[in-house]
């Protein structure tokens, strides 16, 4: 049983209406006076409990609410490339739905200056690297990919993570991936760029359609 703690205006054109009421006295309340609608200005309605609003729907959408993953982004290095030593990946990146109709994303994405990716909001990220290749003249006994993730614009970096393979002859393929959860406080400050770390001279594949070697971006939710 609910109770309308407003006086009522009953229209047979425009039907039931009310008081507004407020977030701390809502309009419409059971027996918990500070639980309840209120209808605060044009175009809103806020939902409260013990007087502290909870969610509101507006012409803009849906606040205060989790609405699940709202950020999904796929990036691709899109052609082979050669490092000897630790090096950034600098340059032919591409986001993977470039390769085809098929590919999809949600939301907005994440930008991308000179291996340099900024993300689109705060929020709750993970990142997942994948890397492929090929040693050359002999064996290696490391070959990586790394992620290094700023929190003040890039002035410095630090390793997050390192996914590593090894070859034992200049014939042999390798593959590699990496995963972190990241804490985005700040969008205008957090960066994340990609590194490679071969032991020596070693293939990197790269592809626009075919991930080889490659970034998720996923939005889990809110920081």
């Amino acid at each position: 049983c609910y109770s309308l703690i407003m006086a009522l205006n009953i229209n047979g054109t425009t039907g039931i209406s009310g008081v507004d009421g407020s977030v701390s006295a809502p309009a419409v309340t059971g027996t918990d006076s500070n639980t309840g609608i209120t209808f605060p200005s044009a175009d809103t309605i806020k939902f409260a409990t013990g007087g502290v609003e909870r969610m509101a729907i507006t012409n803009s959408g849906v606040s205060g609410i989790t609405a699940g993953i709202t950020m999904v982004d796929s990036w691709v290095v899109t052609s082979n490339f050669s490092a000897s030593s630790s090096t950034d990946i600098t340059s032919n990146w591409a986001k993977h739905s470039a390769g085809g109709s098929q590919f999809g994303t949600i939301g907005t994405g994440m930008t991308e200056s000179s291996g340099i990716f900024t993300f689109p909001t705060t929020g709750i990220y993970m990142v997942h690297h994948t890397m492929s290749g090929q040693a050359n003249s002999g064996a290696r006994p490391y070959l990586g990919m790394r992620q290094y993730y700023s929190t003040n614009s890039g002035s410095n970096y630090s390793v997050t993570s390192s996914g590593y393979s090894s070859g034992s002859g200049s014939t042999d393929h390798f593959v590699g991936s990496g995963t972190v959860i990241y804490d985005v406080t700040d969008a205008s400050t957090h960066r994340i760029k990609f590194n490679v770390e071969p032991s020596s001279t070693t293939t990197y594949f790269g592809d626009s359609a075919n991930k080889n070697t490659g970034v998720v971006f996923i939005r889990l939710g809110d920081t």
